[in-house]
């Protein structure tokens, strides 16, 4: 029965599709209804198509790019920086880019039963027909899937073992800001903005193409454009300890260190026409992008560095943005996006402005990012009028002495004064976000978090009988671990070992037990572990990858797929301790995997903060204070975009 209806909802879908392609060959459209699809377990998947995807014609277009998301379908398609990348590659004449995601358990089996490469949703073509195929590098825990995918593209996993007629494959994203432990695999690292940086790597491999050059001559000539890192070309020599003796170019041609390209106006790109998909996705919903940036500081956070300067969107720009949005995809929620939205220096009008001109068609305003400091219940209780839903806030952190260690310029009284205007205005549904084994914690600081949520318990139960208000209430406390990101002011720090994670998770358990209304929730300390050694790694563990993807490695995020006893066994296999990148202290002097990779941010502006979170002192925010040094504006030769007006501390 589930075989035929399954069977009956591709049909109809398949209709909308004229051809499917594998290669030069038109693929036997039965094959995949009878015998391939019906298997699956949410067949849509696989199928493209969706409103506003583009079909550019195969055979006319010069340059083909394949944007692969290392991740199921659900996850990649609520990717903003995808959906920006889309439109601003094909508006270009002769270029063409069409996407690609990790197939699911079910449908891998299938593709590899019946001996068929995975492929790009709008084409049907295998990746390894396109020009350039580029990965984009969100999570560590996402690796093996890369490695995954390349084999069920039939690439070559190693860079050494592709000929001429393979595809570049690149990547870019967050984590390419310590790329070393891909580098095996990988040509070619994008550092910053997309939305230039990727345009001109096709441009350039357009020309070179045509002129017949090499791939090695193109490699070459891509160093030359900013942002471009190619690791061929950088020789790393390590002392007898195992530290990093030296990180050098070994062609005079390449720049010492690579500096990220940011878009100095983020105004010139507008998402107009986003891909909506038929099925339900983990962000389903219109993505406004308000601003880019972050000027708080807080001393864990990497995303607060790498998209600095703070760049803001004009108000008319973003009403806009907003009328093409609704218009071309029929979503009925406009989420506010950016690392704190309420820090757009007009959110009130902006969210006033839509609000009156979307709840007519019953088109809610949502602000997915909240500080406590800058929150106002008075522009929540705006936005939800449409609908209602839980707040969400991130202290971080459970006493007013570990908030002031991270920089996090929050108070206990912010929270507090917050939380009543909201329980006041009939909110009962509040989740708050807390990490254990930040740098210089101890148990007292754990143990402030159940403090901190017994008293917003008690808080929300007396408000809510004050203003008769009969909703139950229920308070959400998750609780991660804290994994030392590379380019921030604790990139320095040994994370907790597991044991001790561990132990930390049990004290807060425990300490829970006897509160109601609460609910704990916390992370896989194998998982953050494992996080922490990739994303503090280098180029050593390349070979830990392939090893454990070859023991069947993949989708690592994802909890009943993920194997410690097979990561651990190929740490052993290949005579590396998982541990000494983890859990070892790194000083100021070692040089560091990523060195010669650069965010624009002084390491000495970082390492400064750190000494400063040792004795709790604060960092302002520059918005308000000025600049604080970070080095940021200077050395990327932009500054700050805030209210329509650039800000010059210089």
């Amino acid at each position: 029965m589930l075989k035929c209806v399954l069977k009956k909802k591709t049909i109809e879908i398949l209709k909308l599709r004229k051809q499917f392609f594998f290669g030069s060959e038109i693929m036997d459209q039965s094959l995949l209804l009878n015998e391939i699809l019906p298997n699956v377990e949410k067949p849509i998947r696989y199928l493209g198509n969706e409103l506003n995807s583009i079909h550019k014609d195969w055979s006319v277009c010069k340059e083909k790019f394949a944007f692969v998301f290392p991740d199921i379908y659900e996850i990649g398609m609520s990717h903003l920086g995808m959906q920006i990348l889309y439109e601003i590659v094909n508006d270009i004449q002769d270029f063409l880019m069409e996407r690609v995601f990790s197939p699911w358990v079910d449908f891998e089996a299938e593709l590899r039963n019946h001996q068929l490469p995975i492929y790009s949703l709008e084409s049907f073509h295998p990746i390894i027909d396109f020009d350039i195929v580029g990965f984009t590098l969100q999570y560590e825990l996402s690796y093996t899937n890369i490695l995954n995918i390349l084999e069920l593209g039939n690439i070559p996993l190693l860079c050494e073992d592709r000929d001429e007629s393979m595809p570049i494959i690149v990547a870019g994203g967050p984590c390419a800001f310590n790329p070393e432990p891909l580098v095996d695999f990988i040509d070619l690292f994008m550092l910053g903005d997309g939305e230039e940086v990727l345009p001109n790597l096709l441009r350039l491999h357009l020309e070179q193409k045509s002129s017949g050059k090499s791939k090695d001559d193109f490699l070459l000539a891509a160093t030359a454009l900013p942002g471009i890192y190619v690791p061929k070309y950088y020789d790393v020599k390590y002392l007898e300890n195992g530290y990093i003796a030296s990180i050098t170019p070994n062609n005079k041609f390449v720049p010492n260190k690579i500096q990220k390209v940011i878009i100095k106006d983020i105004n010139k790109f507008i998402l107009r026409k986003p891909i909506v998909p038929f099925m339900d996705i983990v962000h389903d919903r219109i993505m406004l992008e308000i601003l880019r940036g972050c000027t708080h500081g807080c001393r864990f956070c990497q995303a607060g560095i790498l998209y600095r300067p703070v760049r803001e969107r004009k108000l008319d720009n973003l009403l806009d943005a907003a009328e093409l949005l609704v218009a071309n995809t029929g979503h009925d929620d406009i989420s506010l996006t950016s690392l704190s939205s309420a820090d757009y220096s007009s959110i009130r009008e902006l969210s006033t402005n839509l609000i009156e001109k979307y709840k007519t068609c019953g088109v809610s305003v949502s602000l997915p990012s909240l500080r406590v400091d800058t929150f106002s219940v008075e522009v929540a209780q705006e936005i939800q009028k449409v609908r209602k839903t839980g707040l969400t806030f991130a202290p971080e952190a459970g006493t007013q002495r570990m908030r002031d260690i991270i920089n996090k310029g929050v108070t206990e009284n912010d929270l507090i004064k917050t939380l009543e205007g909201a329980y006041r205005s009939g909110w009962t549904t509040i989740k708050l976000y807390f990490m254990i084994g930040l740098p210089y914690e101890t148990d007292e600081d754990i143990l402030g978090i159940t403090e901190l949520a017994q008293k917003m318990i008690w808080l929300g139960k007396r408000i809510l009988k004050e203003e008769g208000i009969k909703k139950p209430l229920k308070l959400t406390v998750s609780v991660a671990s804290f994994v030392p990101k590379t380019h921030t002011a604790f990139q320095w720090f040994a994370q907790n070992t597991r044991e001790e994670l561990h132990r930390k998770q049990m004290l807060l358990k425990d300490a829970f037990k006897t509160m109601k209304n609460v609910v704990y929730n916390y992370h896989d300390v194998n998982t953050s572990f494992l996080e922490a050694v990739f994303a503090k790694g280098d180029r050593k563990l390349g070979k830990v990858l392939l090893e454990a993807h070859q023991r069947g490695c993949k989708f690592d995020s994802w909890r009943d797929y993920f194997s410690m006893e097979k990561w651990m066994q190929s740490f052993a296999k290949c005579g590396i301790d998982a541990s000494w990148y983890a859990y070892r202290e790194l000083d100021y002097k070692d040089i560091l995997p990523w060195d010669h990779l650069t965010s624009g941010v002084f390491t000495e502006f970082l390492s400064n903060e750190n000494e400063k979170a040792k004795i709790c002192a604060l960092t302002a925010d520059c918005r308000e204070a000025g600049c604080v040094g970070c080095g940021a504006c200077n050395n990327l030769e932009s500054r700050m975009i805030i209210n329509n007006r650039e800000i010059n501390y210089v």
